[in-house]
């Protein structure tokens, strides 16, 4: 019982950090997600989706918010991981947490939950944002929220593996810049992968991207270029994948111990 009680507090210090950390600054955290979020409902949705007109049987706009939903809450959760655990090995603030009685669960934990917390809200306000432009109506809610958690704690865990391997600050942007981003990108946000020749739709369903985006959007919208069920399969695989591997390097102490 002592043992689950030491575990809470510590789990809940480091969250209470983390959640602390990214709402101190929210004028750099929260706000410019809103604000480029804003800018691409303008442009890609009022602008140019006038001219597109229908995708998938919805207004241009519809159809893209639920994938601008989520690349917001991929890169948050990704970045506030990235950011925060390489700041703690970078001030060696990381060596009191490694040689305190906590198990490697619980700073793990604790860490990929604050990048959930950044992640949820910063959807949660991108999706109050894009009422502005777009009426929403949710057709599955507990899909819709299971989906947008299990993505977030997905790059929550990417992003804490790319922080162990980071020396440099700079190497905290390598894998957002020239793997998120494209991705993301290719990942069906802005188009429906029914558009491609059947070679680059085949190509296309190896990016774990556009199974996320299209199970959020089958939550909202009730359609889907995937399967749903080959979609939560994936990222239930790649949550497990990437939590053991994010374990294993914390109890190895790699990239930790100098």
């Amino acid at each position: 019982m002592q043992y689950w009680q030491q575990s809470w507090v510590a789990f809940s210090t480091i969250l209470t950090k983390e959640i602390r950390r990214f709402t101190r600054i929210w004028p750099q955290t929260l706000l410019p997600p809103a604000i480029t979020m804003a800018l691409y409902f303008v442009i890609f949705g009022n602008l140019i989706g006038s001219r597109i007109g229908e995708m998938g049987g919805f207004r241009y706009i519809d159809y893209i918010v639920p994938g601008l939903i989520m690349m917001s809450v991929i890169t948050n959760s990704y970045s506030n991981v990235v950011s925060s655990f390489f700041s703690t090995k970078f001030q060696r603030s990381i060596e009191e947490l490694m040689v305190a009685p906590v198990s490697p669960h619980v700073v793990l934990l604790g860490y990929t939950f604050g990048g959930v917390a950044r992640g949820l809200m910063v959807g949660f306000i991108v999706t109050l944002t894009s009422l502005f432009f777009t009426r929403l109506q949710v057709q599955h809610i507990g899909l819709t929220i299971a989906v947008v958690f299990f993505t977030s704690l997905v790059f929550s865990l990417g992003g804490f593996i790319n922080a162990v391997f980071a020396r440099t600050f700079d190497d905290i942007s390598i894998v957002p810049t020239f793997v998120l981003t494209p991705l993301t990108y290719l990942g069906g946000v802005f188009y429906s992968i029914s558009l491609l020749p059947p070679f680059w739709q085949a190509v296309s369903q190896v990016n774990p991207i556009l199974h996320m985006v299209n199970a959020f959007r089958y939550g909202i919208l009730g359609v889907s270029d995937i399967p749903i069920a080959t979609a939560l399969v994936i990222m239930s695989l790649f949550t497990l994948i990437l939590y053991s591997l994010s374990y294993w390097l914390l109890v190895r102490g790699t990239g930790l111990r100098q």
